[in-house]
């Protein structure tokens, strides 16, 4: 608060919050003693226009017009000068006066105007209420890195509960099928042009798409954009079977970062679901566990299909139609785990609120061990021995916009016998639940370099990033717009 301890404060302005809130104490004083705008100006000797801006906090008062107008009110400075507003009206007011300057009515498109004395206090609390629960949705899904991390133990939870298998996303995927006429197998790219036409789409191919977008689905036009360029290895079917399960499933705008990646969850089961479907890929395993011949490559072969797609898909179908209990695991070329699935009771490192993403994967384990096996055509196999038993992984390294990535899927050992790779004479041990395995450098080493060593640490962007705000997370809207304004057809 401004003080009058010296001479030098006497004419210093108010801030703004001051400023809206002595301007509404000294209207509703005038107004209470049934003084004008014109009686108030004349008696401290200014123009009525600049005691109408000083009472909407439109102008800073100094403190010697304060102290003419209080003596014109019959009042004192210090009552000018309380925090609190005389009224719920004025409260109201200055409330609305804030949050009119503020981001959510900026980002909104509205502009400020006049609280006139015509609108009833049923409308100012309406539009307060408006603007606190825009700022309450805002806060909420603008995650931090902790509400992330909560969000995604929680989802991992749910896969583990229902093995990691969803009877309704299944159910969505042999409806599309069964309406395309698919035979079955693999699925074409002509059928998946079908399902996009099923879907009231056409597909075009621009060398302008929206650099943070994958795809761009016009809604009015019935038209589904996509990258004209295609990655080296990449599935031109996954980008628009992704983009149609949006649809399908009658995705809206996420209100939570739970939402958003239970969206994204949906999404890519859904896109595996149609790209191996259910019915057609339980027998294909099925007929494999028989033959004692399971293999992630060959299901990745027979449906022409990413490692990682076949990887995914096969977590969803073997506990349900095999009876397997797996594990499933994505780690960066830094050792970082970016994704991880498990209902076979392997012990993942974790953190305290049980994200497992994030984390350091074992050396000792197979996804680490991988990436300096020179053979990179075959799979690698591997048995790990564990404090919670030994387990079987096999392993593939694939390249990837942010580095190279290896791919796991593994099992308890009791259920090697159906997988081929189960003769592999590679074993490690790990001990990652205890430090000293390998998140501890060994103690020789330690002391030669504890002292002697200052890392640049490279954080990884993605573990600290929040959810970010907007129609569309993490898309420019201006782009997305003037994209679609560009291609809309013609009139």
């Amino acid at each position: 608060m401004t003080t009058l301890e010296t001479p030098a404060s006497v004419d210093e302005p108010l801030d703004e919050a001051d400023a809206l809130t002595i301007g509404r104490r000294i209207r509703q004083l005038r107004t209470t003693r049934g003084m004008t705008l014109d009686e108030l100006a004349t008696a401290v000797e200014r123009a009525p226009s600049q005691l109408s801006m000083i009472e909407t906090g439109k102008r800073e008062p100094k403190l010697t017009l304060l102290r003419t107008i209080a003596k014109a009110l019959d009042t004192t400075i210090d009552a000018l000068l309380e925090a609190q507003p005389l009224d719920e009206r004025s409260t109201m007011e200055i409330s609305l006066e804030r949050a009119m300057k503020g981001q959510t009515f900026q980002a909104l498109g509205i502009a400020p105007f006049r609280i006139g004395k015509a609108i009833p206090d049923d409308v100012l609390k309406a539009l307060l209420s408006l603007q606190g629960e825009i700022e309450r949705l805002n806060d909420e899904r603008s995650a931090t890195p902790e509400e992330a991390r909560r969000a995604n133990v929680e989802l991992r939870h749910l896969m583990r509960t229902q093995d990691n298998y969803f009877a309704e996303l299944e159910a969505h995927a042999q409806s599309i099928l069964q309406a395309v006429d698919h035979p079955g197998g693999p699925l074409t790219q002509r059928t998946t042009s079908d399902i996009a036409a099923h879907l009231g789409f056409t597909l075009h191919y621009v060398s302008d798409l929206p650099q943070s977008t994958r795809s761009v689905a016009d809604m009015k036009n019935g038209r589904l954009y996509l990258s004209s360029t295609v990655p080296a290895k990449a599935d031109s079917r996954t980008a628009v079977l992704q983009a149609l399960s949006s649809r399908i499933l009658g995705h809206s705008e996420p209100r939570s970062y739970a939402e958003f990646l239970r969206q994204r969850v949906e999404t890519n089961y859904l896109t595996g679901a149609l790209l191996i479907p259910e019915s057609h890929a339980a027998g294909f395993l099925q007929d494999a566990k028989s033959r004692r011949a399971i293999s992630i490559e060959d299901l990745r072969d027979a449906y022409a299909v990413s490692y990682e797609t076949a990887a995914h898909r096969f977590t969803n179908l073997a506990t349900r139609h095999l009876d397997i209990p797996v594990h499933f695991l994505k780690v960066h070329e830094s050792g970082t785990i970016t994704k991880a699935y498990e209902n076979d009771d392997v012990n993942f490192p974790a953190d305290r609120l049980g994200s497992i993403e994030g984390q350091m994967c074992c050396r000792k384990w197979t996804s680490r061990v991988v990436f300096d096996i020179p053979d990179k055509f075959n799979p690698y196999y591997q048995y790990t021995d564990t404090g919670n038993g030994t387990y079987w992984c096999t392993a593939r390294v694939e390249a990837s916009s942010e580095g190279a990535h290896s791919v796991s899927v593994g099992v308890r050992f009791d259920d090697t016998k159906w997988f081929i790779g189960r003769d592999s004479t590679n074993r490690g041990v790990s001990r990652h639940a205890v430090e000293v395995c390998c998140r501890r450098a060994p103690a020789e080493l330690e002391t030669q370099w504890r002292d002697k060593a200052w890392p640049n640490v490279r954080t990884p962007r993605t573990l600290l990033a929040t959810l970010p705000t907007g129609s569309f997370p993490g898309v420019d809207t201006t782009d997305l717009y003037d994209f679609l304004e560009t291609h809309a057809p013609q009139a």
